[in-house]
């Protein structure tokens, strides 16, 4: 049996239930947490295509304005919902006016006579408004391709596909005058078909997305030191080894700073732990703003940091120099505060980060005993190994 043959009115109910099924599935996914509210509009979106299909398929009996007017209103808003659930997405607010901007236009023109008996000059401008909507979505959707590396791109080309095929009634629709039996153009079983693979495609990509951004979130805050907001001890060595590796096999320099915050506990304790949260932010942000792209900065415990860098002891040594100087600089009038680093810079060799750290520890303690705010180096022979590093 070929498609033109199928039974329109099964395709119909099976069309509207899987869809509203979606619709369903999608609001009890939101109902599980209402925090991905992405999820509920395009629950809703669904609700609305389906209770769209069948407004339009109640054609005959004198009540053409039902499926004309009411049901095209309907999917309409649906469309809209769809640019609406990218703007959620995003964290922007929907636009009720522009969501319901296309429905008006629609349910103005249905006024005029012409426009009202004319199925291809209503295919155009349904086609129209729908086409503008959906270029609305994919610009929203180009917005979040930051926060998303998988499931943007399969959404972009799903959002296309759609938008080709409503595009394409334009040279495929009926061209009769008068508004007669949608239903009895072929072309009709292929629209009930593709929003039905539309609208399943849509459902799992948005959960999709959701799922892609919350394991994004969980990695950020699995990595990342929530009150300064750098990485912390894990992300450090993570990121640490894997420059350690990169520099290893080009036989290029690296340096490790270890840093520690003078007198923290004493305005910790003098001073509450408010004021100390103070001191860790503004040490961590003015790191921040001293290293470049591939260095490796974290907090590694309390108000012990550390940072490899792929460059000199040299250029390690000027780095330190300046975190110890501008922290000091940022302390509020009337108070001290002050870093003392420890620094351990490499040639090339067989290191691992953990033994690169403890010889910067130990360049640290120095520069504690001798009296805090102050850099202490502890520099390895060119191509020693870990175990051949001596104290200059």
């Amino acid at each position: 049996m070929s498609m033109l043959q199928l039974h329109l009115p099964t395709l119909l109910v099976a069309s509207t239930a899987v869809i509203g099924l979606c619709g369903l599935l999608l609001i009890f996914s939101w109902l599980q947490g209402r925090q991905q509210r992405a999820l509920l509009w395009t629950g809703a979106m669904m609700l609305l295509a389906a209770l769209g299909l069948v407004l339009n398929a109640l054609r005959g009996g004198g009540f053409d304005w039902v499926p004309i007017v009411l049901g095209n209103i309907v999917l309409l808003l649906c469309i809209a919902m769809n640019w609406s659930v990218m703007r959620v997405f995003c964290g922007r607010p929907p636009s009720y006016p522009w969501v319901c901007a296309g429905a008006a236009c629609w349910a103005l023109l249905c006024l005029w006579p012409t426009f009202y008996t004319s199925l291809p000059a209503r295919v155009a401008v349904h086609t129209l408004i729908a086409s503008l909507y959906l270029l609305a979505a994919l610009v929203e959707l180009w917005r979040a391709r930051g926060g998303l590396e998988v499931s943007v791109v399969p959404m972009a080309v799903l959002i296309c596909l759609h938008l080709l095929f409503l595009l394409s009634r334009l040279f495929l629709g009926p061209s009769t005058t008068t508004h007669g039996d949608v239903q009895s153009n072929p072309l009709f079983t292929f629209v009930l078909i593709e929003s039905m693979l539309y609208a399943v495609g849509v459902a799992f990509m948005v959960l999709s997305m959701v799922k892609e951004r919350a394991e994004k979130q969980f990695r950020q805050a699995a990595y990342s030191d929530e009150l300064t907001g750098v990485g912390n001890r894990r992300a450090f060595f993570e990121a640490g080894e894997r420059l350690l590796s990169l520099c290893r096999r080009q036989r290029r320099p690296v340096a490790l700073l270890s840093f520690d915050l003078d007198h923290f506990k004493a305005i910790n304790d003098e001073l509450g732990h408010q004021e100390g949260d103070r001191v860790l932010k503004a040490f961590a942000c003015g790191v921040a703003q001293n290293l470049r792209r591939s260095d490796v900065f974290g907090r590694i415990g309390g108000e012990e940091f550390a940072c490899l860098i792929d460059g000199s002891g040299s250029d390690a040594l000027a780095l330190a120099e300046r975190i110890r100087v501008g922290f000091s600089a940022l302390a509020p009038k009337g108070r001290e505060q002050s870093v003392s680093i420890g620094l351990v810079a490499l040639e090339w060799g067989t290191h691992d980060l953990q033994y690169l750290l403890t010889l910067a520890d130990k360049a640290l303690y120095q520069a504690k005993r001798d009296g805090r705010n102050r850099v202490e180096i502890y520099q390895c022979d060119a191509g020693a190994s870990a175990g051949g590093a001596e104290v200059r």
